[in-house]
């Protein structure tokens, strides 16, 4: 695949292709350090073996070359044999070409396998390079007959670029917490109404009463608190969709490689830990990951996601917590609604219009539930006592 002096190919995985190669391109795509599309993310997913063709996420990542040879883009991509672990739902899509006697898989996904975070896609800081990494996944969907390319939780020119090729726009919905200057947590609750600041603040007496937090960074975690964390996340994944996505390997190749960009929280109770998160530090945010518990107790879920998520964001001045997919429940706690977005080709010509049609009705309702949603928030309104 080649034009305008640019020739891209595929590598089928990351650990030929060196780490500091891969992430000048990330670099390159502007905004802050954005972790996940960061070799070290990649590859420990691919290393560990979470992400193989036997885990249906086979990978066929796309690289950009200019006339000299130097690497001025690249692009994480997946050939799947499935849907799961992407966040943005096309079964129906599936079931409705299959039943029209299409194959929907493989598919080809642009994606961080698990990891439902909006952020770059196209890695380079060149329109040209991003268009043409753009137009060489789908030449590779047209020869290696996918049914379709999926581009999921795009940066803002990633879309527009995508757009532009004829690829499809869906808009998704997501809640994070925005940090207005705030010197302290008791600085954000005082700009909520008077009865959620006492709501929360009852929230965390109960979830911290006879219990500490310990937030650990880099060095400071062991490879016995990866331990106790990985059982806290297989509990939530077989409470939650029944089979985690993400091996223990993996959380032992993340804190080797990412230590510094990790916090692991973990709640104590009488000596013994029984509740656990994970969060990854990005240049301008704090992405709120994975927890789990071995007890219950009530609140301790909002401590540790949420409350302690805020409070870390105010202590080193990020603009920004995300935590997740999904989760109207984070309303009450101060996080908003925002738009995500996503990008679609179908192969399929009456797939595409079909879909066309469903996205351009499916659009305004987001925009009004992200509205009616926004009303629900628990920040003072305008005239409304303190």
């Amino acid at each position: 695949m080649a034009g305008d002096g640019l020739s891209v190919t595929i590598i089928e995985g990351l650990s030929g292709l060196p780490a500091q190669a891969w992430d000048a391109c990330a670099d390159a795509a502007g905004g802050p350090r954005h972790p996940f599309v960061r070799h070290a993310f990649l590859q420990s997913l691919e290393e560990s073996g979470c992400v193989n063709r036997r885990a249906g996420w086979t990978p066929r990542h796309l690289l950009a070359r200019n006339s000299a040879g130097a690497l001025v883009g690249a692009m994480p991509l997946y050939e799947k044999t499935h849907s799961y672990g992407e966040y943005v739902f096309d079964h129906a899509w599936a079931d409705a070409l299959h039943r029209a006697g299409g194959r929907y898989y493989p598919k080809l996904q642009t994606a961080v396998p698990f990891t439902p975070v909006p952020g770059p896609r196209l890695l380079t800081g060149s329109a040209s390079v991003r268009e043409a990494l753009a137009a060489g996944a789908i030449a590779v969907a047209e020869q290696s007959r996918a049914s379709s390319w999926h581009a999921t939780f795009t940066a803002a020119q990633d879309q527009a670029c995508l757009s532009g090729l004829g690829c499809l726009a869906r808009t998704g919905i997501q809640f994070h917490w925005a940090n207005a200057g705030f010197g302290s947590f008791e600085d954000f609750l005082s700009v909520l109404s008077s009865a959620k600041r006492k709501t929360i603040r009852r929230e965390r007496r109960e979830a911290l009463a006879g219990r500490r937090i310990r937030r650990l960074q880099g060095a400071d975690i062991t490879e016995a608190d990866w331990d106790f964390f990985f059982t806290c996340y297989q509990e939530t994944g077989a409470r939650k969709w029944g089979s985690p996505y993400l091996n223990r390997a993996f959380f032992s190749l993340i804190g080797e490689r990412m230590g510094d960009e990790l916090i692991l929280l973990i709640a104590e109770e009488a000596g013994r830990p029984i509740a656990s998160a994970l969060n990854v530090l990005g240049g301008d945010c704090l992405y709120g990951r994975y927890w789990g518990r071995v007890t219950d107790a009530a609140f301790l879920h909002f401590e540790l996601c949420y409350y302690q998520a805020i409070e870390i964001a105010i202590e080193r001045g990020l603009p920004r917590v995300e935590a997740g997919a999904q989760g109207e429940h984070k309303l009450a706690r101060g996080y908003a609604p925002v738009a995500t977005t996503s990008a679609h080709w179908l192969a399929h010509a009456g797939l595409h219009e079909a879909v066309a049609r469903y996205l351009a009705m499916e659009r305004p309702s987001i925009a009004d539930e992200i509205e009616m949603l926004d009303a629900y928030t628990p920040f003072r309104k305008a005239g409304q006592e303190g």
